[in-house]
């Protein structure tokens, strides 16, 4: 199976299980239904909603090209990822799913949804932590290393089109 369509099958069960199918659930189980008018939240909150679902597809678009790999950790990219939306963030995906998140508590005004927003950066902050940067730092050494001085984990980098030019 080629790595792009890899790719799209794991994105498809995370997005699908994680992004769409866990949160559906919690609304039904909580009794919450679409709101009855469109108001200024929901049309912000499906714009976030959007960006951040761009930005998730163009980070797995990346690992697949760029990479030659898949988001899912049993089959990573062969190499590091350093270009596209990886030039300003580290972990630019988990960003595209939260913000996801975080538009569908604001999309139906939901706690509940906020509250898992908020365990789904929880969760990923301690399985980045824990697991993907020991395990980069042991697959790519000090090609890694130097990519976490001059990107930051969570917050864009500032002024990176100055200080690395593109080639």
């Amino acid at each position: 199976m080629s790595v792009l369509a890899r790719a799209a099958a794991y994105a498809a069960l995370f997005i699908g299980f994680v992004l769409v199918f866990v949160p559906a659930r919690l609304l039904s189980w909580s009794g919450i239904r679409s709101p009855a008018t469109m108001g200024l939240s929901q049309v912000v909150a499906m714009v976030l909603g959007a960006a951040g679902a761009a930005l998730a597809l163009w980070c797995i678009g990346t690992f697949a090209l760029v990479g030659k790999g898949t988001p899912a950790p049993f089959d990573p990219p062969r190499r590091l990822v350093v270009r596209g939306p990886y030039r300003m963030v580290r972990n630019p995906m988990y960003l595209g799913a939260g913000l996801a998140l975080a538009s569908a508590a604001l999309f139906y005004q939901s706690a509940l949804i906020a509250a898992y927003a908020a365990l789904f950066w929880l969760a990923t902050h301690l399985f980045v932590v824990a697991y993907e940067e020991p395990t980069l730092r042991r697959t790519f050494g000090a090609e890694y290393e130097a990519y976490c001085r001059r990107v930051r984990r969570w917050w864009p980098t500032p002024s990176l089109s100055r200080r690395h030019p593109r080639r």
